[in-house]
């Protein structure tokens, strides 16, 4: 290697500029004397400056060591100067003019202490250290003027003084080290009792877990046993009406045939007063076989068993079925009925077996407990084109339903109770079944009443496109 190359040291890192001209202060190293006053002299100054005891010790003890390693170098001077940036700097250059390079133990164990920028010259070069300095928010000049004033005031000293200020620079090390040695001992000790603190709650949060675990499993095998016996009297349920229904079809229907036969004008002639009592009885037939026929439709609609079946539905033909059936009921009470025009009608895709019970069951509740005025059958499409509705609504002028009553009408089996009741036989399943019935084809059954004034029924239905074979919804009458 050339000797005028820079040289890369361990621990240093190698300059390839000389220093700038500018230097705030200097000093000689021609004896040891220099360099004791060099390291008490850099002390002070980085004790100026704001530096912790530490760098204070490491930076004067880098320095004599150098200076110790250049004594006998002609021309060897070390100078201080400041700079400023991001972070202020303190920098340091030792130079000589002759002699050897420094030895490679003694920049190793300068660099370990700070960090040193070397540049050999032949026989000639210097080493520069720049320590980082703390913000202290003094200018270049005011730095450059504290050093000049501190080095000033450094003046000789002897051997003796220089180890004594070794002696007391290394006191304050060890007392500094036993001092963060106690603090690291305490921090230490915190640290085990925060532990312990951590592991003890740990502990306590995974007991409480394991015991809410506990419970929450006994819940859910609860959960799970009312489930069970939920299905199974839900099931038990299911299989008594049916039985019960289907129990008591045959002998009505033996009862409505055999009145039926006894009315036949090809039969055995009968008495006036006579054929009132068989109509009578086949007119009772007929009610308690509605009302078996309810009960099934019922079983079989919350067990899911009644399938929607959807197709072309004459509204035409539905509501002239409705006025004739209600019409033979009912006719007697002097209620009429009203229906829309049946021109107005349009044929609609919906299953129409449904349909027809939801508003069966609709209007003989309306027309069972109306005594006066009229029973109002309207029937519309909705406004919204792109998802067209069928709207019905059932008006009547009968009693009302008391306000605290309404949230209950829908309960299967219970009927308002008041002297209304009195000579209209019913099971109180009319009004779940239809509700039942009008969210299986999809829409919505709206009841607002007022007492004395009478109910209104709003029945929503979607109805469809083309079906399967084509057909498409209808509009008017053909």
């Amino acid at each position: 290697m050339p000797a005028d190359s820079p040289r890369q040291i361990p621990g240093t890192r190698v300059a390839v500029a000389g220093r700038g001209p500018r230097t705030a202060a200097s000093l000689g190293l021609a004896s040891a004397q220099d360099v004791f006053r060099l390291r008490r002299g850099a002390q002070r100054a980085a004790a100026a400056l704001g530096l912790e005891h530490q760098d204070q010790v490491r930076l004067a003890t880098a320095l004599s060591e150098l200076g110790r390693d250049r004594l006998g170098c002609g021309a060897s001077t070390v100078s201080f100067r400041s700079e400023s940036g991001e972070q202020p700097t303190l920098v340091v250059t030792l130079e000589w003019g002759h002699g050897l390079e420094p030895t490679p133990e003694t920049l190793q164990l300068v660099s370990r202490l700070v960090v040193i920028e070397y540049e050999p010259h032949g026989t000639r070069g210097h080493v520069t250290i720049r320590q980082p300095l703390p913000a202290n928010n003094l200018t270049v000049t005011e730095m450059d003027e504290c050093l000049a004033q501190t080095l000033g005031q450094a003046g000789p000293t002897t051997e003796a003084d220089f180890l004594r200020a070794q002696t007391r620079d290394l006191i304050a090390t060890l007392e500094e080290t036993r001092a963060q040695r106690e603090e690291l001992r305490r921090l230490n000790k915190e640290l085990e009792d925060t532990n312990q603190g951590v592991l003890a709650l740990y502990s306590e949060l995974t007991k409480e877990l394991e015991t809410t675990n506990i419970g929450v499993l006994a819940l859910h095998s609860e959960l799970d046993e009312k489930s069970r016996q939920l299905r199974e009297a839900s099931e038990a349920k299911t299989r008594f009406w049916t039985n019960v229904s289907h129990e008591l079809r045959a002998p009505i229907n033996s009862v409505v045939a055999l009145a039926r036969l006894l009315l036949d004008p090809a039969s055995e002639p009968v008495s006036p007063e006579q054929r009132q009592q068989i109509t009578l009885i086949e007119a009772s037939g007929q009610t308690v076989l509605s009302l078996v026929s309810d009960l099934l439709d019922v079983v079989k609609a919350e067990s899911g068993l009644l399938d929607v079946q959807r197709a072309p539905v004459d509204l035409r033909l539905l509501v002239t079925q409705l006025s004739a059936t209600f019409e033979g009921t009912y006719g007697s009470k002097g209620v009429p009925l009203v229906t829309p025009d049946l021109r107005d009608l349009p044929t609609v895709i919906t299953d129409g077996k449904l349909l027809t019970h939801v508003l069966r069951n609709l209007v003989s509740n309306a027309c069972k407990f109306t005594e006066e005025g009229e029973v109002r059958l309207d029937i519309g499409m909705s406004e919204d084109r792109s998802s067209p509705s069928l709207r019905v609504t059932i008006t009547d002028t009968g009693v009302g339903i008391p306000a605290e009553e309404l949230s209950r009408v829908f309960e299967e089996f219970y009927q308002v109770r008041g002297s209304h009741q009195s000579g209209h036989a019913g099971t109180g399943l009319g009004l779940p079944y239809a509700r039942t019935l009008t969210e299986l084809l999809g829409g919505t059954l709206k009841l607002t009443s007022t007492p004395g004034v009478g109910t209104r029924v709003e029945v929503l239905v979607p109805v469809h496109g083309p079906d399967d074979r084509g057909e498409e919804t209808g509009g008017g009458a053909q």
